[in-house]
């Protein structure tokens, strides 16, 4: 499947993308890509070198003719996202992914595909091993961990880069340039409970939401996607009010930065509520599909009968548990009043796990503004503390002012109108890109971000568009042809 991958135009570009999703890049587990991306630039009798954090920097002189020009930063990260199906069989930790093409889209089998970030660092990658390239004097920083916490750009330090501008490669529409983006923080409950003994004359049963689209839990989160975690609690939450109910494990989520897709739940209830339940149960299940028909036409919600569990939550912890869950905010809190259509503050009820006496809730909350950032995470630590949990705050980091006035800001909307024929979008977007960290040590350096057009990140649906590739790529050689002199 790989191979039809190298076959596409630009062949620079796939190839070196095919070279990089061969090696496994989960976040916070990046030694081996961090290797393979040394090993490159070593190869290449470049200035290579990692530091203590392990972000690699790769320089290269700039071409004949050019080297009066500012010197760019080009920057990607090298993590992915690690998302796959519940029926597919793959461990980030050691395979590569498996790409296929259909139409104009290039997928993955089952699993995430890595475009997010993978296009940018393959770009750069096919930059830096070029000889008939035009370009000024490159750096090219290729961070890790992006996805859960931005470590690589937080603990950058100054002084290292010197880049006068500084393209990021991790924007998804084709038509946009990116000046600005949201920070975040990590909103983490936590409490212990009692077990209990299974009460007598019941029967068990496990409830199982799936079949959403999931996505980025940034720039979808203005879809009104569904989120697994709230439809499994508002089935419990009504399970628990009106029948003796009790819950024994629930499990739904897997990563912050994305919205959940899957949640399943095990819960006890006595024999003679069995039939009124399940009635009662696949009624609301068709209201909720009914709410959600635009957008999740494929969520499936199924009950099913297990073995007995050996133990059952208190009630005072369940009900204060759901409660707990149900309050909090998830999805849209704010849209910007200053720039039209951009979400200003969200939150992401991303993973819920209750079992062995232990409930863990996780969140990410995003915000351009600072300060709305910290009201809403306040308002979850609220909730959750009225549910008797323990609530930390952790992994913020800032977003990134636009500046509209920016020099290569205005480069690339000049070259923009002149090949394709039309003004380009010029936005913020409400996802964590690394310019708002990279710039609080290096305040001087001139940066927007763009990309080729990917559509699903975070989620196994993750493709992108081969057409948009090739336009995205002409567009960054034709900027790197003209950036100002130093």
């Amino acid at each position: 499947m790989n191979k039809e991958i190298r076959e596409l135009e630009p062949k620079a570009i796939w190839n070196k993308f095919s070279d990089l999703n061969a090696v496994p890049r989960p976040s916070k587990k990046e030694e081996k890509v961090i290797q393979f991306m040394i090993d490159f630039g070593q190869s290449l009798n470049l200035e290579t070198f990692s530091d203590e954090v392990g972000n690699v920097i790769i320089r290269k002189p700039a071409t004949k003719g050019l080297e009066d020009r500012k010197i760019v930063t080009l920057q990607s990260h090298l993590d992915m996202v690690h998302q796959k199906n519940n029926d597919t069989d793959f461990d980030f930790d050691t395979q590569g992914i498996e790409m296929f093409i259909n139409e104009d889209w290039v997928k993955a089998k089952g699993t995430t595909l890595g475009a997010d970030n993978g296009m940018g660092v393959a770009a750069i990658m096919a930059i830096l091993e070029s000889t008939d390239i035009a370009h000024p004097a490159i750096e090219a920083l290729f961070t890790i961990d992006e996805e859960t916490g931005m470590t690589g750009a937080m603990g950058l330090k100054g002084g290292v880069l010197k880049g006068q501008i500084l393209l990021n490669l991790d924007t998804e529409e084709d038509d946009e340039l990116d000046i600005g983006c949201a920070g975040g923080i990590d909103v983490t409950a936590h409490r212990k409970y009692n077990g209990k003994p299974v009460p007598r004359a019941t029967m068990a049963y496990q409830i199982t939401v799936n079949g959403l689209q999931g996505g980025h839990s940034g720039i979808d989160i203005h879809r009104g996607l569904g989120n697994a975690n709230k439809i499994m609690n508002r089935i419990l939450y009504y399970g628990s009010t009106q029948y003796m109910m009790r819950i024994s494990e629930i499990e739904g989520g897997s990563l912050r930065n994305a919205i959940p897709r899957e949640s399943v739940a095990k819960i006890v209830l006595l024999k003679n509520q069995s039939e009124a339940f399940q009635t009662a149960i696949y009624e609301l299940a068709e209201t909720i599909k009914t709410e959600l028909k635009h957008q999740e036409p494929n969520l499936k919600i199924s009950l099913e009968e297990i073995n007995l569990p050996k133990m059952v939550m208190g009630l005072g912890a369940q009900e204060r548990l759901l409660k707990g869950i149900y309050a909090a905010h998830n999805g849209v809190y704010a849209m910007s009043a200053a720039i039209p259509d951009l979400v200003e503050t969200s939150n992401n009820v991303a993973q819920v796990s209750v079992k062995d006496g232990e409930i863990e809730i996780k969140c990410l909350t995003r915000s351009s503004v600072d300060s709305a950032k910290m009201d809403l995470a306040n308002a979850l630590k609220s909730a959750f503390e009225l549910a008797r949990c323990e609530v930390s705050f952790s992994g913020t980091y800032p977003g990134w002012s636009p500046n509209p006035n920016s020099e290569i800001l205005d480069v690339a909307k000049n070259k923009y109108e002149q090949m394709f024929k039309e003004k380009p979008k010029v936005i913020a977007c409400h996802a964590g890109l690394e310019c708002g960290i990279l710039g609080q040590n290096y305040p001087e350096v001139d940066m927007i971000s763009f990309g080729p057009t990917i559509l699903g990140a975070h989620s196994p649906d993750e493709r992108v568009s081969i057409s948009s590739v090739q336009k995205f790529w002409k567009f960054l050689l034709e900027i790197l042809k003209d950036i100002p002199k130093a």
